[in-house]
Protein backbone atom coordinates (compact mmCIF):
# COMPACT_ATOMS: atom_id res chain seq x y z
CA UNK A 1 0.00 0.00 0.00
CA UNK A 2 1.60 3.23 -0.95
CA UNK A 3 1.28 6.40 1.59
CA UNK A 4 -1.07 8.07 0.13
CA UNK A 5 -3.42 4.95 -0.14
CA UNK A 6 -2.69 4.85 3.51
CA UNK A 7 -3.28 8.47 4.18
CA UNK A 8 -6.94 8.10 2.38
CA UNK A 9 -7.91 5.04 4.59
CA UNK A 10 -6.68 6.70 7.65
CA UNK A 11 -8.73 9.81 7.13
CA UNK A 12 -11.75 7.79 5.81
CA UNK A 13 -11.68 6.20 9.27
CA UNK A 14 -11.08 9.56 11.37
CA UNK A 15 -14.01 11.33 9.33
CA UNK A 16 -16.77 8.47 9.90
CA UNK A 17 -18.08 7.79 13.30
CA UNK A 18 -18.68 4.00 12.33
CA UNK A 19 -15.46 3.28 10.89
CA UNK A 20 -14.06 4.48 13.75
CA UNK A 21 -16.21 2.60 16.63
CA UNK A 22 -15.52 -0.62 14.36
CA UNK A 23 -11.77 0.23 14.46
CA UNK A 24 -11.17 0.75 17.91
CA UNK A 25 -12.69 -2.78 18.20
CA UNK A 26 -9.62 -4.05 15.89
CA UNK A 27 -8.96 -6.43 19.65
CA UNK A 28 -12.24 -8.21 19.65
CA UNK A 29 -11.06 -9.36 15.56
CA UNK A 30 -7.70 -10.69 17.01
CA UNK A 31 -9.38 -12.72 20.06
CA UNK A 32 -11.93 -14.13 17.56
CA UNK A 33 -8.84 -14.88 15.14
CA UNK A 34 -6.97 -16.84 18.47
CA UNK A 35 -9.92 -18.77 18.98
CA UNK A 36 -10.28 -19.94 15.41
CA UNK A 37 -6.70 -20.49 14.86
CA UNK A 38 -6.69 -22.62 17.97
CA UNK A 39 -10.23 -24.57 17.13
CA UNK A 40 -8.73 -25.19 13.92
CA UNK A 41 -5.30 -26.52 14.99
CA UNK A 42 -7.40 -28.97 17.57
CA UNK A 43 -9.48 -30.16 14.54
CA UNK A 44 -6.52 -30.59 12.57
CA UNK A 45 -4.78 -33.03 14.98
CA UNK A 46 -8.14 -34.37 16.49
CA UNK A 47 -10.53 -34.22 13.33
CA UNK A 48 -13.27 -37.36 14.15
CA UNK A 49 -13.77 -35.96 18.05
CA UNK A 50 -13.93 -31.95 17.12
CA UNK A 51 -17.24 -33.79 14.18
CA UNK A 52 -18.63 -35.98 17.21
CA UNK A 53 -18.36 -32.73 19.44
CA UNK A 54 -20.29 -30.41 16.87
CA UNK A 55 -22.82 -33.24 16.46
CA UNK A 56 -23.53 -33.07 19.76
CA UNK A 57 -24.04 -29.54 19.69
CA UNK A 58 -26.49 -29.92 16.94
CA UNK A 59 -28.35 -32.49 18.90
CA UNK A 60 -28.96 -29.94 22.28
CA UNK A 61 -29.58 -27.33 19.16
CA UNK A 62 -32.28 -29.75 18.57
CA UNK A 63 -33.41 -30.97 22.13
CA UNK A 64 -34.10 -27.12 22.35
CA UNK A 65 -35.94 -26.72 19.06
CA UNK A 66 -38.65 -29.39 20.24
CA UNK A 67 -38.70 -28.14 23.64
CA UNK A 68 -39.99 -24.56 22.06
CA UNK A 69 -41.78 -26.55 19.76
CA UNK A 70 -43.83 -28.05 22.64
CA UNK A 71 -44.39 -24.97 24.34
CA UNK A 72 -45.97 -23.38 21.34
CA UNK A 73 -48.66 -26.30 21.16
CA UNK A 74 -50.27 -24.69 24.22
CA UNK A 75 -49.11 -21.22 23.83
CA UNK A 76 -49.75 -18.19 21.12
CA UNK A 77 -51.03 -18.43 17.38
CA UNK A 78 -50.65 -21.09 15.38
CA UNK A 79 -49.35 -20.57 12.07
CA UNK A 80 -49.28 -24.08 10.94
CA UNK A 81 -51.92 -27.01 12.22
CA UNK A 82 -51.19 -28.56 15.55
CA UNK A 83 -50.21 -31.62 14.02
CA UNK A 84 -47.63 -30.96 11.93
CA UNK A 85 -46.35 -28.49 14.92
CA UNK A 86 -46.98 -31.94 16.96
CA UNK A 87 -44.91 -33.80 14.45
CA UNK A 88 -41.92 -31.56 13.82
CA UNK A 89 -41.82 -31.27 18.26
CA UNK A 90 -41.81 -34.67 18.32
CA UNK A 91 -38.80 -35.21 15.27
CA UNK A 92 -36.89 -32.72 17.02
CA UNK A 93 -36.79 -34.10 20.40
CA UNK A 94 -36.27 -37.87 19.11
CA UNK A 95 -33.08 -36.71 16.86
CA UNK A 96 -32.09 -34.16 20.02
CA UNK A 97 -32.02 -37.26 22.47
CA UNK A 98 -30.88 -39.85 20.26
CA UNK A 99 -27.58 -37.37 19.39
CA UNK A 100 -27.11 -36.08 22.46
CA UNK A 101 -26.99 -39.65 23.91
CA UNK A 102 -24.77 -40.93 21.18
CA UNK A 103 -23.16 -38.25 18.95
CA UNK A 104 -20.73 -40.92 16.94
CA UNK A 105 -23.64 -42.81 16.16
CA UNK A 106 -25.39 -39.71 14.46
CA UNK A 107 -22.61 -38.27 13.24
CA UNK A 108 -21.65 -42.30 11.91
CA UNK A 109 -24.69 -42.25 9.99
CA UNK A 110 -24.70 -39.01 8.53
CA UNK A 111 -21.32 -40.46 7.24
CA UNK A 112 -23.00 -43.37 5.62
CA UNK A 113 -25.77 -41.16 4.14
CA UNK A 114 -23.12 -39.56 2.64
CA UNK A 115 -21.15 -42.19 1.33
CA UNK A 116 -24.08 -43.10 -0.76
CA UNK A 117 -24.50 -40.12 -1.88
CA UNK A 118 -20.88 -40.03 -2.77
CA UNK A 119 -21.30 -43.56 -4.83
CA UNK A 120 -24.78 -42.50 -6.84
CA UNK A 121 -23.25 -39.04 -7.80
CA UNK A 122 -20.33 -40.52 -8.82
CA UNK A 123 -22.08 -43.42 -10.93
CA UNK A 124 -24.25 -40.38 -12.32
CA UNK A 125 -20.98 -38.49 -13.32
CA UNK A 126 -19.48 -41.38 -15.25
CA UNK A 127 -22.40 -42.60 -16.77
CA UNK A 128 -23.27 -38.53 -18.18
CA UNK A 129 -19.26 -38.70 -19.51
CA UNK A 130 -19.71 -41.84 -21.12
CA UNK A 131 -22.87 -40.19 -22.92
CA UNK A 132 -21.50 -36.82 -24.11
CA UNK A 133 -17.75 -38.24 -25.04
CA UNK A 134 -18.65 -38.06 -28.78
CA UNK A 135 -19.70 -34.23 -27.76
CA UNK A 136 -17.46 -32.24 -25.74
CA UNK A 137 -13.82 -32.51 -24.91
CA UNK A 138 -12.22 -33.07 -21.53
CA UNK A 139 -15.03 -35.84 -21.22
CA UNK A 140 -12.30 -37.87 -19.28
CA UNK A 141 -11.97 -35.19 -16.29
CA UNK A 142 -15.53 -35.40 -15.91
CA UNK A 143 -15.53 -39.73 -15.38
CA UNK A 144 -12.40 -39.32 -12.93
CA UNK A 145 -14.09 -37.19 -10.61
CA UNK A 146 -16.44 -40.05 -10.67
CA UNK A 147 -14.13 -42.47 -10.03
CA UNK A 148 -12.86 -40.41 -7.36
CA UNK A 149 -16.43 -39.82 -5.59
CA UNK A 150 -16.74 -43.34 -5.76
CA UNK A 151 -13.73 -43.93 -4.13
CA UNK A 152 -14.44 -41.60 -1.02
CA UNK A 153 -17.71 -42.98 -1.15
CA UNK A 154 -16.86 -46.62 -0.93
CA UNK A 155 -14.41 -46.06 1.76
CA UNK A 156 -16.21 -43.64 3.94
CA UNK A 157 -18.95 -46.67 3.97
CA UNK A 158 -16.18 -49.00 5.08
CA UNK A 159 -14.78 -47.05 7.56
CA UNK A 160 -17.23 -44.24 8.90
CA UNK A 161 -14.36 -42.94 10.97
CA UNK A 162 -12.06 -41.85 8.24
CA UNK A 163 -15.26 -40.28 6.27
CA UNK A 164 -15.15 -38.40 10.47
CA UNK A 165 -11.73 -37.76 10.31
CA UNK A 166 -11.86 -36.08 6.80
CA UNK A 167 -15.18 -33.85 7.87
CA UNK A 168 -13.05 -32.70 10.78
CA UNK A 169 -10.08 -31.76 8.75
CA UNK A 170 -12.14 -29.93 6.29
CA UNK A 171 -13.62 -27.88 9.16
CA UNK A 172 -10.25 -27.10 10.82
CA UNK A 173 -8.86 -26.36 7.38
CA UNK A 174 -11.98 -23.78 7.29
CA UNK A 175 -11.61 -22.17 10.71
CA UNK A 176 -7.67 -21.64 10.56
CA UNK A 177 -7.93 -19.91 7.83
CA UNK A 178 -11.13 -17.92 9.06
CA UNK A 179 -8.92 -17.09 11.96
CA UNK A 180 -5.93 -15.90 10.04
CA UNK A 181 -8.28 -13.36 8.05
CA UNK A 182 -9.70 -12.54 11.40
CA UNK A 183 -5.95 -11.78 12.92
CA UNK A 184 -5.03 -9.86 9.79
CA UNK A 185 -8.12 -7.63 9.66
CA UNK A 186 -7.45 -6.99 13.28
CA UNK A 187 -4.24 -5.79 13.04
CA UNK A 188 -4.87 -3.91 10.07
CA UNK A 189 -7.67 -1.73 12.16
CA UNK A 190 -4.97 -1.84 15.12
CA UNK A 191 -2.16 0.64 12.96
CA UNK A 192 -4.79 2.24 11.45
CA UNK A 193 -6.49 3.56 14.93
CA UNK A 194 -2.43 3.91 16.13
CA UNK A 195 -1.79 5.79 12.52
CA UNK A 196 -5.17 8.36 13.19
CA UNK A 197 -4.19 9.31 16.96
Amino acid sequence: MNPSESFSVRDAVAASPLLRELARGWWLLVIYGLIAVAFGLFALFRPAAVVISLTWLFGVMALVEGVFAVIALFTGNHSISRGWQLLYAIASLALGILTVLDPAMTAGVIVLLLAAWLIVGGIYRIAFALRVRRHISGEWLIALSGLLAIALGVLFAMSPLAGLAVAGLWIGIGALLYGIVQLVAGFKLRKLVAGGR
